[in-house]
């Protein structure tokens, strides 16, 4: 079994003044959970101190402050006699109670299907329970596959991690020279992650002193450095080595990869199989305007960030108002003389308060000393950002305004996300108009917002300019209507090639098939992971995986890296040397796939988003409920493969 797990607990030494002061930060319906573990009184979620229905970004449970007082009073109580007691190992609940504990944090409950997905995410014991389990598999068969993994991002170092736990050998190569992936490309002026840090973490991997509840890129970055140094990945990383081309060898069933280094050496290795990291967000995507290369001033995407010029007291354009512009145009506008917003077509924003806020002292200290205060914390972040939007973004054929919403839920989310809109440009109704979108809520990406960008918009050093562009001359950006538009600086916002998965990247599998000509502009995998043809070979963050209603991205990593070590131990069960999605397999999730798709509003025909390929259909985004895709990678069916021996 992998022995990866949460770090045990600090133990507490402060005086109770200290634990009083830390107890008024924090969030009182986790805190009635961990007085469950600490008391072992099982009778509080009978109690009148019930929580309300969580709501996303809210942990307060809607409880009063008379209440919320008396908590903290008992839980002061149980935390100096378990501080008096030398801070022992605390057993969790039965099954039981834990499933009555999840419905009582949440305020609503929690169906009984979803009770393993949460309890594997709960972790309250010393496993890990999203590990696989080796034995049975002799230690030489394990160190003698090994596996070439592209990528030392997110999902590379997850997967080098739970490799090396498992005892496989392995290889990372990354095109840069350290790791991070998006959070090493990525240092633009107000770079953060857009899915709550508590969350948006490895779940063996809990970190208590994330400063802010949003995180910037720096401290990111820092936390996937901090993994690779600490469960030994570093040694195993070979750095500025870009993947050219991973051909299947068909007569050992093995990979040859081509790899070429930073002084140009091109060098080919074989390995037993392939796991691809590269992800869907990491090829900048530059739009194609007349003259943009004849434009005489600094001109960047805004993941390829030239720090080298300052910005400072500069005529700048902003091309885009997507998820990285709504970041960098609150940072630009602090500095530039006047900055030019170009905006293709709005963004719904989903309000936060939290989105800059920093995590105060007290929170920190509860995350890292009260026992389960950190699991069920992760937990009420969890659920609501889960399975519970679905129903909102399911179109319904009888709807009267298919034009502006899908359903009647997501109708009363338009109403709620123009109301906040609204509220905000009181004293600027000229760009309601501008910056209300036309098209349904959620159909393109949500974006966090507290109160920053429309603000931004507000200043007297910035404009919206909604005509498209026509063409950039040596200094200056014009539109369609004509208009000239001074400046010095361009920062492209762009986006990036989401649909060109793995590219550049040549790909060859059984019988010659290439990669790229099988997918063209229209990829698609079996679970995301597995592709007809290409044995061994497994993409992480692969066509129709990412998560646009629910949950993180790591979380479907995790199940992801779960499942390719899943289909390594039946290799080594089998006796077998590789294998390979069975096209009926593939035909038939592909087709279920494209079937929920299609019932949903990212496929709305007012949509343009990354989401979709040039001809509209959508591959990048999973339509599934959250434990619907982790049921079905808890292990694979070799009914789905052909076990090449």
């Amino acid at each position: 079994m992998s022995d990866t797990r949460p770090e045990s607990l600090r133990p507490i030494t402060e005086d109770e003044a200290f634990i009083r002061s830390a107890l008024a930060e924090a969030s009182i319906p986790t805190l009635l959970a961990a007085l469950v573990h600490l008391t072992g009184d099982h009778t509080l979620l009978e109690g009148s101190i019930r929580p309300e229905t969580a709501v996303l970004g809210d942990t307060t449970g809607g409880i009063a402050e008379s209440e919320a007082e008396e908590v903290r009073q008992r839980a002061l109580r149980a935390l100096v006699e378990y501080r008096d007691a030398g801070c022992p190992p605390l057993p969790p609940p039965p099954p039981e109670i834990i499933h009555e504990m999840m419905s009582f944090v949440v305020g609503q409950e929690v169906p009984e299907r979803y009770v393993p997905m949460m309890l594997e995410e709960l972790a309250l014991g010393d496993a890990d329970m999203r590990s696989v389990d080796w034995r049975g598999i002799p230690e030489a068969t394990r160190k003698n596959f090994h596996v070439a993994v592209i990528g030392a991002g997110m999902s590379g170092l997850l997967t080098a991690i739970q490799l090396g736990q498992a005892g496989i050998s392995y290889t990372v190569f990354e095109k840069n020279e350290a790791v991070g992936g998006t959070w090493y490309e990525n240092s633009y002026p107000g770079c953060r992650v857009d899915i709550g840090n508590h969350f948006y973490c490895y779940s063996f991997e809990p970190n208590p002193e994330w400063s802010e509840y949003f995180a910037r890129q720096p401290e990111l970055r820092a936390y996937f450095e901090h993994c690779a140094e600490k469960y030994a990945v570093r040694d195993q990383i070979r750095f500025n080595t870009e993947i050219l081309e991973a051909r299947f060898q068909d007569s050992t069933c093995t990979w040859e990869i081509t790899a070429r280094s930073q002084d140009g050496t091109v060098e080919k290795t074989t390995f037993n199989a392939v796991v691809s990291a590269v992800g869907q967000l990491n090829r900048p995507r530059v739009p194609d305007i007349p003259g943009l290369d004849d434009f005489e001033g600094p001109s960047f995407h805004s993941a390829c960030w030239d720090h080298e010029h300052s910005l400072q007291n500069q005529q700048v354009a902003l091309v885009g108002t997507g998820a990285s512009a709504f970041q960098i145009g609150p940072e630009l506008a602090k500095i530039a003389a006047h900055l030019s917003v170009f905006q293709r077509s709005p963004a719904w924003m989903f309000p936060n308060p939290d989105y800059h806020r920093p995590v105060e002292d007290g929170k920190r200290w509860l995350l890292a000393h009260v026992p389960f205060y950190a699991r069920w914390y992760r937990f009420l972040l969890f659920w609501p950002g889960s399975d519970g939007l679905m129903p909102s973004l399911i179109v319904d054929p009888d709807w009267p305004h298919p034009e502006r919403s899908v359903n009647a839920l997501n109708e009363e989310a338009r109403i709620g996300f123009t109301e906040y809109i609204e509220s905000q440009l009181m004293d600027c109704p000229e760009l309601i108009e501008k910056v209300v979108p036309s098209y349904p809520p959620f159909g393109k990406r949500m974006l966090q917002d507290n109160g920053s960008w429309l603000a931004t918009l507000k200043q007297n050093n910035v404009s919206l300019v909604t005509e498209g562009i026509d063409h950039v001359e040596k200094r200056a950006i014009v539109t369609q209507d004509g208009t000239r538009h001074p400046v010095d600086a361009i920062v492209l916002a762009t986006g990036f090639h989401a649909n060109r998965f793995l590219w550049p990247m040549k790909v060859i599998g059984r019988g010659g098939v290439t990669l790229s000509e099988k997918w063209g502009d229209d990829p698609k995998a079996y679970l995301g992971m597995t592709i007809p043809h290409f044995p061994n070979f497994f993409c992480l963050y692969g066509p129709a995986t990412n998560l646009a209603h629910a949950g993180s991205i790591i979380f479907h990593s995790e199940c992801q890296v779960r499942y390719i070590l899943g289909c390594l131990k039946a290799l080594f069960e089998q006796d077998a040397q590789a294998l390979d999605c069975r096209e009926g397999a593939n035909d038939d999730f592909n087709h279920r796939l494209e079937e929920a798709l299609s019932r949903t509003v990212w496929s709305h025909p007012g949509v343009n988003s990354w989401y979709k390929n040039e001809t509209g259909r959508v591959t990048a985004t999973s339509p599934w409920l959250l434990v619907d895709y982790w049921e079905w990678t808890l292990r694979p069916d070799l009914q789905d493969y052909e076990i090449l021996k």
